[in-house]
């Protein structure tokens, strides 16, 4: 009964995985499949010794390490504001997750037309105020990067507050009465019992939201396209180009590779600070 199952995860996700690590030994050009040779570790080692790719892989790891530290500050800060179970509250999660809903790609295309220095809604006033370059943000080195990080935390920081506020409500209410009646402070109590007890949930947040971020694509895409000068190129978005634009398989399939061993590597981290903390903490 289960073969149909696994036989759509072989063809679906493994198959394309396992291709794509053989393409990634070779030469491989769309445009001359003829001329396909194998080359061993040669691409992967392209990849360390190209300028473009090195900085591809450091937008890629600000990017992610900024943006969703940023979203578990403020996730967790929103959280906490909406842990009382109100009607308020309830109608304030609704409307806070709204952005969560839209696609990167849309977001992309919104902010796009709102940073424009010449007809954007508050790229234009703030040109003219002097605030940033008078080309737009998103067309400046300095400021690019910055402001796709913004706009990834405008859009994902209500699922990470989501993530943590389904956290804080499993919580035993007996342990925190118990905490409140031993005279334990407010800061004591989300010390000494509330953050322990949220670390399960916190690495849950984390791991979703840097495999996400790590791979990020459409937003960039739409709006910077990876420019100005290489300020905003992420990995997915160079091993698209590599692929798509320039048809060169065999690179670009070592780029995603090469993607997919830092997120695994990433996450087996996130791993283990969690889990020494829990026995720091917990003491198990």
């Amino acid at each position: 009964m289960a073969a149909p199952a696994v036989l759509y995860v072989l063809i679906v996700g493994v198959w394309p995985l396992a291709q794509g690590f053989w393409y990634s030994f070779f030469r491989y050009n769309l445009i001359r499949p003829a001329r396909t040779k194998f080359i061993g570790l040669d691409n992967y080692i392209a990849i360390f010794e190209d300028r473009g790719a090195r900085q591809a892989i450091l937008n890629t790891f600000q990017f992610t390490l900024t943006s969703v530290s940023l979203q578990l500050f403020f996730g967790f800060c929103l959280a906490m504001l909406l842990w009382r179970d109100s009607r308020f509250n309830r109608i304030a999660l609704a409307f806070l997750l709204i952005p969560a809903t839209i696609t990167p790609l849309v977001v992309g295309l919104i902010y796009k037309a709102l940073l424009g220095a010449d007809y954007g809604l508050i790229g234009y006033y703030l040109a003219n105020a002097g605030i940033g370059p008078r080309t737009g943000l998103l067309t400046d080195s300095g400021t690019a990067l910055w402001v796709l990080i913004l706009i990834d935390c405008w859009e994902w920081t209500p699922l990470m507050a989501l993530i943590l506020l389904a956290g804080l409500k499993s919580l035993p209410a007996d342990v925190l009465e118990a905490g409140r009646a031993d005279g334990a402070t407010a800061w004591q109590r989300f010390t000494l019992i509330v953050l322990p007890l949220m670390l399960p949930s916190i690495f849950l947040a984390l791991v979703l939201r840097t495999m996400d971020a790590f791979r990020v694509f459409d937003s960039v895409f739409v709006t910077t396209g990876g420019g100005p000068n290489d300020a905003t190129n992420t990995l997915m978005v160079l091993a698209v180009k590599e692929g798509l634009q320039f048809f060169n398989i065999g690179y670009a399939s070592a780029i995603g590779n090469i993607t997919i061993l830092f997120i695994a590597c990433m996450a087996a981290v996130l791993l283990l600070v969690v889990r020494r903390a829990d026995v720091r903490i917990n003491g198990k």
